[in-house]
């Protein structure tokens, strides 16, 4: 997906905001949703941190009905594709519709190979649902790739997601500015997120980024859990900030 048709989808100049919420039931995960909402966020990411993704289904069902024109997205944590896309399916055969599907792990190979990748491609075609994806791409504690592929890794990655996602080496961790200007570089008018360490005090030093994928730096303090809807309003205040500028 181009960088443009990605912020004119949200209505947004500035890098996007999506809150990523780490769900344990299904109370706890509305009330956060209306702390993203109230911020005036345009949407967030579901993640099933703790438990498999069967008693994950029941919550993505019951956000879906509570708030029914949510932009949502979802991560199943610790599966590919492979297995996310049909589950995805399966939803929007019921008619729970589901936004987007963000994985850690796109298997993206940074020698060209990708077989693992065209596979997972042809699971999302053959299954039914729509969304957009976001392929984590040299990602947080997955495989780790050698610094010298992060721009082969980056170019690759643009022909099977919508949005190319990579992250800091580890939950919290703010990415090397390094490698973003690599990614950047690599995949020029793509979109491009990023998905841990990115807080108010930082976050305009990643504008090159088009979506903030966050939690930790959104989050109560020591709180895995809850957004704090103080540090969540601060840094859509910066990103509009940085959406005034780009129209400037």
């Amino acid at each position: 997906m181009q960088r443009d048709t990605f912020h004119k989808l949200f209505k947004s100049a500035g890098p996007v905001v999506l809150p990523v919420i780490h769900v344990l039931d299904l109370p706890r995960t509305l009330r956060n949703v209306r702390e993203v909402i109230g911020a005036g966020a345009p949407g967030c990411f579901l993640i099933n941190h703790d438990f498999e993704p069967e008693r994950f289904l029941p919550i993505i069902r019951g956000t879906r009905a509570a708030y029914p024109s949510l932009w949502m997205g979802v991560n199943f944590l610790g599966v590919t594709g492979k297995d996310a896309f049909p589950r995805l399916g399966e939803l929007a055969a019921e008619g729970v519709h589901v936004d987007a599907y963000w994985a850690d792990d796109a298997r993206i190979d940074e020698h060209g190979a990708n077989i693992e990748a065209q596979e997972i491609a042809q699971i999302y075609q053959d299954s039914g649902w729509a969304g957009l994806y976001f392929g984590g791409t040299c990602f947080k504690k997955q495989r780790e790739i050698d610094p010298a592929f992060y721009s082969a890794s980056a170019q690759h990655a643009c022909a099977f997601m919508d949005v190319v996602t990579t992250s800091g080496v580890a939950t919290g961790q703010e990415a090397d500015l390094g490698k973003i200007t690599t990614f950047r570089d690599a995949i020029g008018d793509k979109a491009l997120a990023i998905a841990s360490g990115i807080t108010p005090q930082n976050a305009a030093n990643y504008r090159d980024v088009d979506c903030f994928m966050v939690a930790t730096g959104i989050n109560e303090a020591g709180n895995f859990y809850d957004i704090d809807p103080a540090r969540l309003h601060a840094l859509m205040q910066v990103t509009r900030s940085l959406g005034q500028r780009e129209k400037s």
